[in-house]
């Protein structure tokens, strides 16, 4: 991960420009420069120097800088002191600031069903007749809103020379290569476009221009502070050092070398111009990388050491007591109450209508605005999956006029048609195996109320295809949103085992084909979940391949009809591993059964699961339960349910367990280990204990006729679903060893 941002400040309007300091502080020196180079989280360090000019009393009359060092020096300039950039920064939470998605319980119930069945890591999009994929691989949603906060105070100010410390920023224009020196405009997009890494972060649009990261071009603007009128310059160079040889092996780290090395030759050309009236600080970081944000307080103390170091030269810059404190006076800026909101707009869309999203905001028209709740109404429009960019920004009315908030909401580029794929896998290393390549395509915004298109194909071991077709209804008469209907259909082929309940010994395998339909009246529960009741009919083939016994060798032909009721409620926070929170799902199916040749027979189904998981540490508790029952003597051939596999009874075969009735009970442990590989969110090892077994008869199911298995395995999140390699025993079963890639 790449680039930068920091935390919290106060919101005010920006002050008038600032005045200069009185003659004996100001016109008998010479107007100091300075100046800050990019470099990701080694950017940090530039803070540490801060700190020690402001305890020096050394004042700073502008300042240029690229990338991170944009950051650091924008907000410095805006009137952040350097104590407050480094409590707030010591705060961060780097990992959440770039995550690519927003917490998961943010998330529709539909954005959580397809993250639940294929993972949503690798996203592609189908647009104007190609494919498309991410601009970047880290998210700028979270450095842009803590950006805008931090910038609020000066949000009226729309010359930088007007801060409290002139300012400017470097970037790259992707289109010509030509550098962009930004002096004025918003100052929070500034500051994000000056840090755009190709490949990390999404480029921004400022003025019909298509900005990158300002390293490529310029990453130590020396030139720029001459422009801006310094008259001696105090120069801090981060830059990130070239890669040894045997970091080059991937295509990954030739093109972060490839970065490096353009980069370096512009900052040796710039440093080149440093004058003797110049001082040049170069802190020595080691091997602190530009991904190294959880290192803050190494890397600001790093900063700090170096300016201490060149403290002889430094406090020739310094002003007495009274000066400095006249200086820093000049250069305060206020933070007056904030302003009430009279309205809330949206810009930047073209695909999508996020004016049906309002009602459910925080921020409403009559209130004071409030960062916190601007925030978290940013995040909500992210957690619709539609968007690659949202921010906000106030335009302030009249004097004693309410002000407008403008949510800016950029679509992705590669919507409204999203692509994911996944992998379901597994075996068993004696011969048994199984294979299916998953995909999904979802249409969001068929039509300006919502309307949505969803369809799954599966090919492999158990082909099928299902699609969905979501509409709001825009009735209102929900409890937390709108009531919606979905029409769905779907078929799919299966090869299923029977086993000999005895011997446990594989005695016919069956060919089952389904095809269904329905229509369901749905209710989404905020973000808490929804319910669906609904008419379902389904017909079913099933044909013998292998026969032993009394198996019929005749294929049979059976239909069901049922209505049913459906609830999901969903907070976990990751759908596979999951850290803390729960999901609960119940079905309840009333209908008609009917078999080739027999009378067709009441139907009664009954499904319910539950699981939640607790953290301590690095240590996660995982606990799963599932109960599932059918009431009718017209079973299908090869059984209602069935049970056997990886974390599903270890230890037995998969589906080895067959039958009317099924519970299953498991108890999971897994521990997160430090360094994940480049592949995977984290890395698991772990271990699970189960009990559960199937029944045809009701009366057969007893406590005593519970089966257990367990589990120990090496696992990871990966963007093709969850993998796990790992080791699996029965009492009455067997041991072995199983490789599976998918949610068992």
């Amino acid at each position: 991960m790449l680039g930068a941002c920091l935390l919290a400040l106060a919101l005010a309007p920006g002050p008038a420009a600032a005045e200069e300091p009185p003659a004996s502080s100001a016109t008998a020196r010479p107007r100091l420069g300075l100046v800050l180079s990019g470099g990701g989280a080694r950017g940090l360090t530039h803070v540490g120097v801060l700190k020690v000019l402001e305890q020096e009393r050394i004042p700073v009359d502008l300042v240029a800088g690229t990338s991170m060092g944009a950051i650091i020096g924008g907000l410095y300039a805006s009137g952040m002191s350097a104590a407050a950039l480094e409590s707030d920064l010591l705060q961060v939470d780097w990992t959440k600031l770039f995550a690519t998605r927003v917490s998961r319980q943010m998330l529709s119930q539909r954005r959580k069903e397809e993250d639940f069945e294929i993972p949503a890591a690798i996203e592609l999009g189908w647009r104007e007749g190609s494919f498309h994929a991410p601009q970047g691989a880290v998210s700028s949603r979270g450095l842009e809103t803590l950006l805008r906060r931090y910038t609020l105070p000066v949000r009226r100010i729309s010359h930088f020379d007007e801060l409290p410390i002139p300012f400017r920023a470097v970037a790259t224009d992707m289109e010509t290569g030509d550098m962009v020196v930004m002096d004025s405009g918003d100052l929070a997009m500034a500051l994000r476009s000056s840090m755009s890494v190709p490949g990390v972060f999404p480029s921004t649009e400022i003025d019909g221009r298509v900005l990158g990261d300002g390293g490529l071009v310029n990453n130590v603007p020396v030139d720029i502070a001459r422009a801006m009128g310094a008259q001696r310059l105090l120069v801090v160079n981060i830059g990130t050092p070239l890669a040894p040889r045997e970091t080059l092996n991937s295509a990954i780290g030739l093109t972060a070398q490839m970065i490096n090395i353009l980069t370096e030759q512009n900052v040796r050309r710039s440093l080149a111009t440093l004058g003797p009236q110049d001082l040049l600080i170069a802190p020595d970081l080691g091997r602190l990388s530009s991904g190294d944000f959880d290192k803050t307080q190494e890397l600001i103390a790093l900063g700090e050491a170096a300016a201490r170091a060149a403290l002889p030269q430094l406090r020739a810059l310094a002003l007495d007591e009274d000066s400095y404190r006249q200086w820093r006076a000049a250069r305060r800026a206020d933070a007056p109450p904030s302003p009430v909101i009279g309205s809330v707009a949206f810009e930047g869309s073209r695909l999508t209508n996020p004016q049906r999203l309002l009602p459910q905001l925080q921020s409403r028209p009559g209130q004071p605005f409030n960062p916190e709740r601007a925030a978290a109404d940013a995040r909500f429009l992210a957690a619709s999956g539609d968007y690659v960019r949202t921010d906000y920004h106030l335009v302030d009315g009249a004097p004693g006029s309410d002000a407008l908030l403008v949510f800016e909401v950029e679509d992705k580029p590669w919507g409204p048609n999203y692509l994911h794929v996944g992998l379901d896998l597994w075996t068993d290393f004696s011969g048994r195996s199984a294979f299916n390549i998953k995909i999904s395509h979802n249409r969001h915004w068929l039509t300006p109320t919502g309307t949505e298109w969803r369809n799954r194909l599966q090919l492999g071991e158990t082909p099928s295809l299902f699609s969905e077709l979501y509409h709001p209804l825009g009735w209102r008469l929900g409890l937390w949103d709108d009531w919606f209907i979905a029409g769905w259909g779907g078929v799919q082929r299966r090869i299923v085992s029977v086993y000999d309940s005895s011997s446990g010994q594989e005695r016919a395998q069956v060919r089952q084909n389904l095809a269904g339909l329905g229509v369901d009246l749905g209710q989404p529960w905020g973000r808490l979940g929804e319910l669906r009741l609904g008419l379902r009919h389904v017909i079913g083939r099933d044909e013998p391949l292998l026969l032993a016994g009394a198996l019929s060798a005749s294929p049979q032909i059976w239909r069901e009809t049922a209505a049913r009721s459906r609830m999901v409620i969903d907070q976990l926070d990751y759908a596979n591993f999951p850290l803390s929170g729960y999901r609960l799902t119940g079905e309840l199916q009333f209908g008609r059964r009917s078999q080739q040749g027999q009378e067709g027979q009441n139907l009664v189904r009954i499904e319910a699961d539950a699981s939640g998981a607790w953290t301590e540490g690095s240590d996660t508790l995982n606990l799963y339960a599932v109960l599932k029952a059918a009431d009718s003597r017209q079973g299908a051939l090869a059984g209602q349910y069935t049970l056997g596999g990886f974390q599903n009874l270890s230890g037995y075969r998969t589906g080895q367990l067959s039958g009317n009735a099924l519970l299953l009970l498991r108890g999971g442990w897994y521990r997160r280990l430090a360094e994940p590989p480049v592949f995977a969110r984290a890395l698991f090892v772990g271990a699970s204990l189960e009990l559960g077994n199937t029944w045809t008869e009701r009366q057969a199911i007893t406590v005593a006729g519970l089966r257990s298995g367990a589990s120990l395995y090496l696992g990871a999140d990966t963007g093709l679903g969850p993998m796990y390699l790992g080791l699996t025993w029965a009492p009455r079963g067997e041991a072995g060893l199983a490789f599976f890639i998918g949610r068992p």
